[in-house]
């Protein structure tokens, strides 16, 4: 593996601080109402945002922003403008504020605060790597994240977790492979319920995760 792919490979780990562990994407509020509350309906839930919500989005949102000419100020207008409530606002853009924050410590490299598939994007590019593996990676950090929570509140066992995890895996795959090659205008979100339960969630007055 080259140095640009494990460098990529160590921006996306679970150990990089974005804060991804206080958004939980709506998650919470499905697993409260008693959507979501085994392995296998977590699979559903997770494939269906990846493919149909937030996950088609960022990933054609960062196939974009990969190509050379990109304008990255309009497509993190782009971004903001296609988040559904405050709170998934709030979770794209403090995430993107923090990986650009972090990278800026380790590297001295400034990046504009975008939302965080922008702020990814625009940092990656300078490694040259094929759109398709970056956004592949991507969505397996955003996966892995909420399989975690899920684990966590379901709850699940890690065996269990890590089995839904490898179950996205082709998913993620076939999002990126399309997502590199789509138009530019191949924006659409169809997860509704996702989106509902973020609306919901933000008015919750007892909650563990900010999202």
């Amino acid at each position: 593996m080259s140095p640009a792919a494990l460098t990529l490979v160590q921006w996306l780990s679970p150990a990089f601080p974005t804060g991804a562990f206080a958004y939980s994407h709506g998650l919470e509020q499905v697993i409260a109402d008693g959507c979501v509350h085994d392995a296998g309906s977590l699979r559903d839930w997770l494939a269906d945002v990846v493919q149909f919500g937030t996950g088609w989005q960022d990933a054609v949102l960062m196939a974009q922003a990969l190509k050379d000419g990109a304008d990255p100020d309009a497509l993190d207008a782009l971004s903001v403008a296609l988040q559904p409530c405050a709170e998934r606002l709030c979770e794209a853009r403090e995430q993107g504020a923090a990986f650009a924050r972090t990278l800026g410590i380790m590297t001295g490299q400034t990046l504009p605060p975008r939302t965080l598939p922008l702020t990814v994007a625009c940092a990656a590019r300078p490694l040259d790597l094929p759109a398709r593996d970056v956004i592949a990676l991507y969505l397996q950090g955003f996966a892995s994240n909420l399989v975690t929570m899920g684990v966590k509140h379901i709850p699940l066992g890690q065996s269990a977790g890590q089995k839904v995890l490898a179950g996205l895996l082709p998913v993620i795959i076939d999002v990126a492979t399309h997502a590199e090659a789509a138009e530019p205008d191949a924006f659409a979100n169809s997860c509704l319920a996702a989106d509902l339960a973020a609306m919901h969630h933000e008015t919750k007055e007892t909650r563990l995760y900010r999202t």
